[in-house]
């Protein structure tokens, strides 16, 4: 929530928004753009409104909504009902949620890759009613569903894998046309809740709950990027939609990942056309065609595991990406070497760095040009900070030690359902409340902030903290190097020993003392790895960030 302690947002002279009223507002003022460019089909802003009114009153009839107000629930409750997204990317994904918000009903996301007993789990921990999911999942669903009697609204998307629809489920499209295009006598409100779940990589998955009016300011279009500027009225939506030129942009990551709906809703309400792949895993070929086919402008990928197959596409296939001139990434880090090779490509290419988590939203970025690179400096936006390590003050610009990555402002309310855990991300500083994930940082002299990597990833190996994002950059710039994860395991004479478990490019040599010699001109000795496990394959989640559980299976297993 907001740093006021009534979770109103209290942004003194500016209008409240909602995610809802927002999109309504945009479609008005540019009905006839394009919006969405998913395979052959295109929408306008005017047609997705439309759609999504449509799934808003399928939704409210259905007897899903709002039951209780902000004002009467802790910051960890929920007073909506949730709507689980079970789906690849596609048009049907952000009408899920636009859909949703305008019925004031919670949409979370589901990551398509989990098995029986993480489904059932999600579904539970976040008491879902309904689910909008593609086809292909309908065996799975249907196993867990007698475990989730509270689960009774099921809308399946046709994808042409075959699959029957469930019982009681409806076809998505069906009912869509047979509902009221007026929408649902609602009233969406700033405090209706935004929800997106952590991906579970160090524990098990947890529901992040924001305030719309929080997360459209934070990360969704409310502040212009770069003079942080807040959007202060919905006249001035208007204008900028209208002002809009047609900007074009691709996110690559799956739309189940908080950045890659970040991306899109910023694009969205400010009248920029989305444009996604077809295909469900990262096809270069496919990417590099649409930035050509429909004059993309931008692209936003996460780390090296989706960018360095494009560049590598781009270096020997047949491309013209003429209208590409910024190159976004988040959610895991992009190498120098790998920049210097777009850069190298396309040397008018800005790539643009962002800092952020689902409990902070955007926190900072950093711009690399030609002759500019590097990885891991941050400037921050507004409401970043460093923390001390006792959680009692901000530390100054130069202060000598390492902190805790903080934002503060319009930060979320907090976990569904885990006071606790909200309490302990969530603190009080000075009077005010922080959100304070678990990222370690160290505020720079000149202000800026240098992102060292996730606590609960840091190795203590004989006395020291090791930050494995920092091995893994010093690796990964090495050429033979495709990819790579670094993680402890037991030592009898270390306490924990750094492993790194790499992939080498097809047709590389390197050998682990070419690599530990590489990587020693980046970091310290007591740094390197102690052992190196080489595998055909790096294992990533769909959306590129680090597995670090399996890098440890197999770290433990090659003892």
């Amino acid at each position: 929530m907001s740093d006021h302690a009534d979770g109103s947002g209290g942004a003194s002279g500016r209008e409240q928004f909602n995610l809802a009223t927002v999109s309504e507002v945009v479609a008005a003022a540019v009905p006839d753009r394009e919006a969405i460019v998913f395979g052959d089909r295109r929408f306008t802003f005017g047609q997705l409104a439309e759609r999504t009114r449509r799934l808003a009153s399928h939704l409210h009839g259905r007897g899903l909504g709002c039951r209780t107000e902000r004002s009467e629930l802790q910051p960890h409750e929920s007073g909506q009902d949730q709507l689980a997204l079970y789906m690849y990317n596609g048009n049907e994904y952000i009408e899920g949620m636009l859909g949703a918000y305008k019925a004031r009903v919670a949409p979370f996301n589901v990551n398509y890759r989990y098995v029986d007993e993480e489904l059932r789990y999600l579904l539970a921990d976040a008491d879902a009613k309904g689910v909008i999911y593609h086809a292909e999942f309908a065996p799975v669903l249907a196993r867990v569903l007698p475990d989730l009697p509270g689960l009774t609204v099921l809308i399946q998307v046709d994808d042409g894998s075959g699959h029957d629809l469930l019982p009681g489920a409806v076809d998505y499209e069906e009912a869509l046309a047979a509902a009221d295009p007026a929408g649902p006598p609602v009233e969406p409100s700033p405090d209706d809740l935004y929800i997106v779940y952590t991906g579970g990589t160090t524990g098990m998955p947890k529901g992040v709950l924001w305030r719309q009016d929080d997360i459209f300011m934070n990360a969704m279009g409310g502040k212009e990027v770069g003079t942080w500027t807040e959007v202060r009225s919905s006249e001035e939506i208007v204008e900028k939609a209208r002002a809009n030129t047609g900007f074009r942009l691709m996110p690559l990551p799956p739309l189940m990942h908080g950045a890659a709906q970040w991306a899109g809703f910023m694009m969205l309400n400010a009248g920029s056309t989305l444009v996604m792949p077809t295909s469900h895993h990262l096809d270069p070929v496919e990417v590099w065609d649409l930035v050509e086919s429909e004059g993309v402008q931008s692209v936003v990928v996460v780390g090296d595991a989706m960018a360095r197959p494009l560049v590598e596409e781009l270096r020997s296939g047949d491309h013209d990406p003429a209208s590409l001139f910024v190159l976004g990434n988040g959610g895991a880090a992009l190498s120098a070497a790998i920049k210097e090779e777009f850069l190298e490509l396309l040397p008018n290419l800005l790539i643009n760095d962002s800092l952020g988590s689902s409990e902070t939203g955007a926190q900072a970025s950093h711009l690399s040009v030609k002759g500019g690179v590097s990885t891991g400096q941050f400037q921050p936006g507004p409401g970043a900070e460093v923390v001390s390590e006792d959680l009692t003050r901000v530390l100054p610009a130069g202060h000598e030690g390492i902190g805790w990555l903080a934002q503060v402002g319009s930060v979320p309310l907090g976990y569904l359902g885990d006071a606790a855990k909200t309490a302990r991300t969530f603190p009080t500083i000075d009077g005010v409340r922080y959100s304070v994930p678990g990222d370690r940082a160290v505020r720079r002299a000149d202000g800026e902030i240098d992102l060292l990597g996730r606590d609960s990833q840091c190795i203590n190996s004989g006395g020291e903290k090791i930050f494995v994002e920092e091995v893994e950059q010093a690796i990964i710039s090495h050429p033979d190097v495709a990819d790579v994860l670094v993680c402890g395991r037991p030592s009898e004479r270390w306490g924990n020993e750094v492993v790194a478990v790499v992939q080498l490019v097809d047709g590389a040599s390197a050998d682990e003392a070419a690599l530990a010699a590489h990587a020693n001109g980046s970091v310290a000795r007591y740094k390197l790895p102690k052992a190196w496990v080489f595998t055909d394959a790096v294992h990533r989640s769909p959306s590129g960030k680090a597995d670090y559980r399996w890098a440890k299976e197999v770290a433990t297993g090659a003892t």
